[in-house]
């Protein structure tokens, strides 16, 4: 087999871990602020454990760890509004509003790294109307209120995108997430005492629920994101974008298998989805790049891995 053949289905298999997240998010019961705590923090713990990791923050200057300790504090608010949306609505739900992900990113990222704005990137933004229309129209009244989060939760992974992305010439990947990690924990430890919550803020998990975190941590996470550092290295920015974008439609089609969503979503919400999707899809063939991905930091944080491209 190539490193080519190789490296496509190696960042397949991550599309896939990843789409797990969104279904261990509802299968665990503990509630988003604490979901989200614990992930952070365990994954925090084992990066710590990297020797790398260390030989790296001691080479960054304090002024670039700050920084990515900034965008740390927009990540945790990210995947707290991302679990947050999967609670109050369900895990189809969620997903399809990280796809927006990529609509913010065209149109917010312009301004953050500076860079051209592309009126093709605007067509992708306005495509996706009509399908966001079709979704809010076609859930429950009672999940409208997790699609508001998780399309606010898209809009925060777009951002901290951006930022990562004028940064990215300056970290070892490992080091940044750790970085950023560590900063999304003690930040939502400062917060935790402010947000709503019903009992202990940081309930010590039952076996159920620790077996479902440690798997979330290691193995929709620290897994896939070493597997895509080998992967993304002979793959270029078009065919990792087109399948890190995929994420959605096997998320959504592992909810259908495990937890029945589908039961729960009517014909108009698929409808909505299908177009949403076929805009993020076709995104990378409006700007189709050669060349070869950089480093890709935004794969450790990002739930949205279709904002992940950092070419």
């Amino acid at each position: 087999m190539s490193p080519v053949n190789k490296a496509q289905l190696q960042i397949h298999f991550c599309v896939v871990l990843w789409g797990f997240t969104a279904i261990l998010g509802k299968l665990i019961t503990l509630q988003a602020l604490a979901l989200v705590w614990w992930r952070v923090l365990l994954v925090t713990v084992v990066l710590l454990l990297v020797p790398k990791v260390w030989r790296g923050l001691r080479a960054m200057p304090w002024r670039l760890i700050a920084a990515y300790a900034g965008i740390g504090v927009l990540v945790s608010l990210h995947w707290l509004t991302f679990y947050g949306a999967i609670k109050l609505a369900n895990a189809s739900v969620g997903v399809t509003c990280m796809a927006l992900g990529t609509v913010f990113l065209a149109l917010i990222e312009p301004w953050i790294a500076r860079r051209r704005f592309d009126p093709r990137e605007l067509l992708l933004g306005i495509a996706v109307v009509p399908g966001v229309a079709m979704v809010v129209g076609g859930v429950p009244a009672e999940m409208r209120l997790g699609i508001a989060v998780g399309v606010l939760s898209a809009f925060l992974v777009a951002v901290f995108s951006s930022f990562n992305k004028r940064l990215v010439e300056h970290g070892d990947p490992l080091t940044v997430t750790c970085i950023e990690l560590g900063a999304g924990t003690l930040f939502l430890t400062l917060i935790a005492p402010v947000l709503p919550h019903t009992g202990a803020i940081f309930p010590l998990p039952d076996s159920h629920d620790a077996i479902l975190l440690l798997l979330l941590a290691m193995g929709c996470t620290l897994l896939p994101f070493a597997l895509s550092l080998v992967a993304l290295r002979h793959l270029s920015a078009f065919s990792s974008q087109l399948a890190i974008n995929l994420e959605p439609v096997y998320a959504i089609v592992l909810a259908a298998l495990l937890l029945g969503e589908q039961r729960e979503l009517g014909i108009l919400f698929y409808a909505g989805v299908a177009i949403i999707l076929g805009a993020v899809l076709v995104y990378p063939l409006l700007s189709r790049r050669s060349e070869p991905l950089g480093q890709p930091e935004l794969l450790g944080t990002a739930e949205a891995k279709g904002v992940a491209e950092v070419g």
